[in-house]
């Protein structure tokens, strides 16, 4: 069978590889661990006798190991490589070949199959390919040492030299290592690895002029007669701990500029400078931002020749700077400087690179607190460079909700000093003293008033800094509380629009993926905006910071549908970058949005309802400030309050007299002692104005009664529950202020503050009520408007239906605009019935918005 000569050849050889491998791998690590030592130069190290010693027992391991193999290893013949063939095949089809018919012969049927068979098997001994050799050889050596042999040899090839094996004939011959052709050298210099430079090889420089720099390494070896060739230098340094000019090998660091010199026949010398690291630098590359999160941004710049390793800044507290009024009068516990590490660079070169540090520190103790920032870089070489120490507001959350920033303040004065705590005790007391005014949930107040039972309790034995640690987490999980409230999820949701977006921008996507995702950011948007306007109360303008109205911009809904729009149109054109700008826009404005009073709702004629609102608004006012004036009365008459500072009781809103005149007034008449009324007064007020005469506030109060009475009787009729509660809570308000006006002319200032308190909540009362029953008459109004349309023939603009479009001629809900485009309409309409009914079933939207969407079912 001539195809199988090919095969068995090479299976053959194979069979030759694996029994030469398994009987000689200690012959080839014998010599591995030989040689490698004398590629090192061992033997240029050793005494003649240790280097005959270890000779003797090299040879004698060399040649047990050779017997060893030899006994051990068979020639492979030809027969051996066709039966490991004829295995390697199913049916082993070679020997089935070469049988021949045992029984049968001359029967020619049996003949017949016998060749059949043979045929057969001739056939599959055309698919022999060669067995590959088994080489290894681990049940033989089961500790490895052939590895480790290995290991030695290829770490002798990279660090050592084959042709120092040479010298082992030179010791052989005369015992000596003198080279016959004369004294030679060798050197290197090592630079410090930070500054990234090769090592130089001596011999390839020519003597003159070396540049290096400071604490490069030079390592020279001298061969040849010891005193052939000496070392001259002065660039180490040294003084002590010199070794002989004449020793074979030599190391020092340069540290100074000076001469290296090699002495002796073929030596040559240098003029080697030094070149010193220089320090690195770091300074400020711009103004220090923020957002409305606290998350602080610092832009800053770095140098270095060889390039800056570490950095970090410093933060600390500029007392001088300190606005040194109420809770920060007192003297501050130890603040230790903050200290934060600077970003570095990922990758590329730190030899000049510029950074952002992006920090949020808004609860840090130095929050909002004047500070100094000071930048410090570090090289390789352990040399500092610091930027000039600049001043600075050190940036935090803003808080918005007015309670949320009262406990924030709180917070602030806690971390200030523990000698606070007791005056902090009694304004968060003064705070939670109207719960149903101030907190939107029973949750938030509850927490506020444990906080103020456990900071009670910490007072009386000394605030400790694990007590300070647990109030102030405390706090700010309750201000965050505060000031998010339901807009959590609203903002979280607009929030991941928004990377979404982002990253489809960098990454590109396709107009149906950005087509969807523009959708999700509009609902997300939606959502945010009308919890926005769910937590606005009546008479508000819409924002808690009025100080800033000068530098607000306002912004309808059209024009921010415009905005997303814009966006959309860029990213389908492929303009990235300006689809990019336009969404970090339109990000921080829906950052910082505060939603104002819609058209038609400030300077339009107002309806009847309306009105009234505003009437109780500005009763409820003025019945503060009335509250506020008799509660100073009281403290002078007590003769515990303190006087103003520099009015600012006239400067200070609604929602502050509320928070901490009413408070008091209320809990004297709960049967609070005087003396914890002034107390907390001092610590809550520092009022400007003397006290009025009781005379004067009982004709005010009079005044105000009538004007209430008055009201009252200009309400419009409004059916239902909700209205029956306004008119029972206004005729309870006006009981409260006949109360207080008759408690004032008898001098009694205490019940009249009580009285006064209880008006105030009945106003708010039938404030709210009010506003239910007329939100209540809007929705009704649908029914109602077309008779009002066929009398009056004009729209209220206004007024729009469900879905936003403007109320038709004849008060019907319903639009000219052809909002259905398309010849299946009605197949366009069962779409929407479903989407609404989908969304209508999903627990996780907003109660609001499941209402919405069920009085449209209920409708269409």
């Amino acid at each position: 069978m001539p195809h199988l000569k090919r095969p068995v050849l090479l299976t053959r050889l194979g069979l030759l590889a694996e029994r030469a491998t398994r009987a000689f791998w200690p012959l080839w690590s014998m010599c591995f661990v030989i040689l490698a030592p004398l590629m090192f130069g061992w033997q240029d190290r050793l005494t003649l006798e240790a280097f005959w010693g270890l000779s003797v027992l090299a040879v004698l391991g060399i040649c047990s190991a050779l017997v060893w193999g030899v006994r051990r290893f068979t020639w492979p013949s030809e027969s051996d490589a066709v039966a490991r063939l004829d295995a390697s095949l199913p049916g082993r089809p070679i020997a089935a070949v070469r049988d021949t018919q045992a029984i049968g012969t001359g029967d020619a049927a049996s003949e017949a199959v016998w060749q059949a068979h043979v045929a057969r098997m001739r056939r599959a001994s055309e698919n022999a390919r060669a067995v590959q050799p088994d080489l290894r050889v681990s049940d033989r050596d089961p500790y490895g040492l052939r590895f480790t042999a290995l290991l030695f040899f290829v770490c002798a090839l990279m660090f050592g030299s084959v042709l120092r094996v040479g010298s082992v004939s030179e010791i052989a011959q005369g015992g000596t290592q003198t080279l016959a052709t004369g004294p030679v050298w060798e050197g290197w210099v090592t630079p410090p690895a930070y500054t990234g430079r090769p090592t130089l090889y001596l011999n390839d420089i020519p003597p003159g002029p070396l540049r290096v720099p400071a604490g490069s390494e030079i390592t020279l070896r001298l061969y040849g007669e010891v005193g052939a060739l000496t070392v001259d230098e002065t660039v180490s340094g040294r003084t002590t701990d010199i070794a002989p000019a004449s020793d074979p090998e030599q190391r020092f660091v340069v540290t100074q500029s000076g001469r290296l010199a090699i002495s002796g026949e073929r030596g040559a010398a240098w003029d080697v400078t030094a070149q010193a690291d220089a320090a690195p630098s770091v300074s400020f590359n711009g103004e220090i931002d923020s957002d409305a999160m606290g998350e602080l941004q610092q832009p800053f710049a770095a140098m270095d020749d060889y390039g800056v390793e570490t950095g970090f800044v410093t933060i600390a507290l500029d007392l001088d700077a300190v606005d040194r009024r109420y809770g920060l009068a007192v003297d501050p516990d130890p603040i230790d400087p903050l200290v934060i590490d600077l970003p570095m660079p990922f990758s590329g070169d730190r030899a000049d690179f510029e950074e952002v540090l992006i920090e949020n520190l808004s609860e840090h103790p130095l929050a909002n607190l004047p500070v100094t920032m000071t930048l410090t870089v570090t090289d390789a070489a352990g040399q500092d460079g610091s930027s000039e120490t600049v001043p600075m507001t050190l940036p935090g959350r803003r808080f918005f909700q007015p309670v949320a920033r009262a406990v924030i303040e709180q917070r602030r004065d806690l971390m200030w000093s523990h000698d606070n705590g007791r005056r902090i005790a009694q304004v968060l007391r003064a705070i939670s003293y109207t719960p149903e005014d101030l907190f939107t949930n029973q949750t938030t107040y509850l927490r506020l008033r444990q906080i103020v039972r456990n900071l009670e309790s910490y007072n009386t034995e000394g605030l400790t800094e694990d007590q300070e640690l647990e109030l102030t987490t405390a706090l700010w999980e309750l201000a965050i509380q505060l000031e998010e409230g339901t807009l959590a999820d609203a903002r979280e949701r607009l929030r991941r629009a928004q990377e979404r977006l982002e990253e489809a921008m960098r990454n590109g996507a396709s107009d149906e993926e950005i087509a969807e995702l523009m959708n999700e950011l509009r609902e997300a948007t939606r959502d945010y905006m009308q919890m926005l306007a769910d937590q606005m109360e009546p008479g508000e303008s819409g924002t808690d910071q009025p100080d800033m109205a000068q530098n607000s911009q306002e912004m309808s809904q059209d024009q921010l549908q415009a905005m997303m729009d814009r966006i959309e149109e860029l990213m389908q054109e492929g303009r990235m970058a300006e689809a990019q700008a336009l969404m970090e826009q339109l990000n921080q404005m829906l950052e910082n949005m505060r939603i104002t009073q819609g058209e038609g709702q400030g300077d339009g004629p107002r309806t009847p309802g309306q009105q009234s609102m505003q009437d109780l608004a500005d009763t409820l006012r003025e019945q503060q400030e009335l509250s506020d004036d008799a509660f100073r009365d009281l403290q002078e008459q007590g003769q515990q309050g303190q006087q103003g500072q520099e009015g600012q009781q006239q400067g200070q809103g609604q929602q502050q007299g509320q928070g901490q005149q009413q408070g008091q007034g209320q809990q004297q008449g709960q049967g609070n002692e005087p003396g914890n009324q002034q107390g907390q007064g001092q610590a809550q007020n520092d009022q400007g104005q003397g006290g009025q005469g009781s005379e004067s506030l009982a004709q005010r109060q009079q005044a105000l009664r009538d004007e209430l009475n008055r009201q009252r009787g200009q309400l419009p009729g409004l059916p239902g529950d909700a209205g029956d509660r306004a008119a029972q809570q206004l005729d309870r308000a006006e009981g409260a202020m006949d109360g207080a006006e008759q408690a004032l002319r008898d001098g009694d200032l205490g019940r009249a503050i009580d009285q006064q308190a209880e008006a105030l909540d009945a106003l708010r009362g039938g404030m709210q009520a009010l506003g239910e029953a007329l939100a209540q008459n809007e929705q009704q109004e649908p029914g109602q408007g077309q008779a009002q349309g066929e009398t009056n023939g004009q729209v209220q603009p206004s007024r729009r239906d469900p879905l936003g479009r403007q109320l038709g001629n004849s008060g019907q809900f319903g639009s000219d605009e052809n909002m259905l485009q398309g010849e299946d309409t009605y197949r366009r309409a069962e779409e929407l019935l479903d989407e609404l009914r989908r969304r209508s079933g999903e627990q996780n939207r907003p109660q609001v918005e499941r209402d919405y969407l069920n009085r449209l079912l209920d409708r269409f």
